[in-house]
């Protein structure tokens, strides 16, 4: 099984992917949108991308990659994630002027940033890609929020561990691809459709779930692009779209809804023995010495 992340080796992406198939042959991936082309394309099976994060929130930009390619959601999977301050062993706190990491973990260390004076905070590409930067470019007034693997893979050291605003600090990832991802029964729909302007159309959409006892676990809205003030709306709903119910509750929906599309129906995520993902980073590891 071929599977596409974005970012460098010891990105959180690399990890979620392990969690899905421990010997998976990983490609890391520039951007989102290199993700869904290699899936596209069939370079690789599956895609793992990250959709949204318990401090930080949603992702935007995969949201309307998701509307923009014909690639479904296949699968999900969550991670906690633990940030690292990283930099080289003779790095001190007190001497690092500039840190980087990609925007998603600088937000979700906020609080911790805060608390430095005459530091300059870069957003880069990838969490990962930024204890890169630091170990090919010998930085030594650097420091990366990365993952504690990134630290093994690149030479760098934790100056500050465990630096996210919260403690329990989970991002969710979708799985992309043309294939289903197991034969698990699919117990979760992800939809987005649009609304005609226009008062309680809102309420009206989300009744057809609510009469039917579906549950909503997301509810996402986005701008559409060169139409002002109306948007998408980005649905998860807690059931099969072969389940009776909600093939009815989607065939209502459409009777008034301009534009609806079934993104994926997938298993939800299933929490994996602990340790397991770890196991597999640390053969990586081996593997790359």
């Amino acid at each position: 099984m071929k599977i596409a992340y974005q970012g460098e080796p010891g990105a959180f992406s690399e990890a979620a992917a392990l969690q899905l198939k421990a010997d998976a042959l990983l490609v890391p991936c520039r951007s989102f949108e290199d993700v869904f082309e290699s899936v596209k394309t069939g370079a690789t099976g599956y895609g793992v991308l990250p959709i949204e994060n318990s401090i930080g929130g949603s992702i935007h930009r995969n949201f309307d990659l998701l509307l923009e390619h014909e690639v479904p959601i296949v699968g999900e999977v969550e991670l906690p994630v633990v940030h690292h301050l990283l930099a080289f062993a003779d790095t001190t706190l007190e001497r690092v002027r500039r840190i980087y990491s990609h925007p998603q973990a600088l937000a979700q260390c906020d609080r911790f940033l805060r608390t430095l004076s005459g530091v300059e905070i870069i957003a880069t590409y990838d969490t990962a890609g930024s204890a890169k930067l630091i170990a090919d470019q010998k930085m030594q007034d650097a420091a990366a929020i990365a993952s504690a693997r990134a630290a093994e893979v690149f030479g760098l050291v934790p100056l500050r561990s465990s630096i996210q605003d919260y403690e329990h600090n989970v991002t969710r990832f979708i799985v992309i691809g043309h294939q289903p991802l197991s034969s698990e029964t699919p117990d979760k729909t992800t939809i987005v459709f649009t609304l005609p302007l226009g008062p309680g159309t809102l309420f009206k959409a989300l009744s057809v779930f609510a009469l039917r006892g579906i549950d909503l676990t997301k509810l996402e809205s986005r701008p559409i692009p060169n139409r002002k003030w109306e948007y998408l709306f980005y649905v998860d709903l807690a059931a099969a779209r072969d389940e009776l119910s909600c093939g009815r509750a989607l065939a209502h929906l459409a009777e008034f809804a301009p534009m609806l599309r079934i993104l994926g129906s997938y298993p939800s995520h299933k929490p994996t023995p602990a340790g397991s993902a770890e196991r597999a980073a640390d053969r990586r590891s081996e593997a790359l010495a």
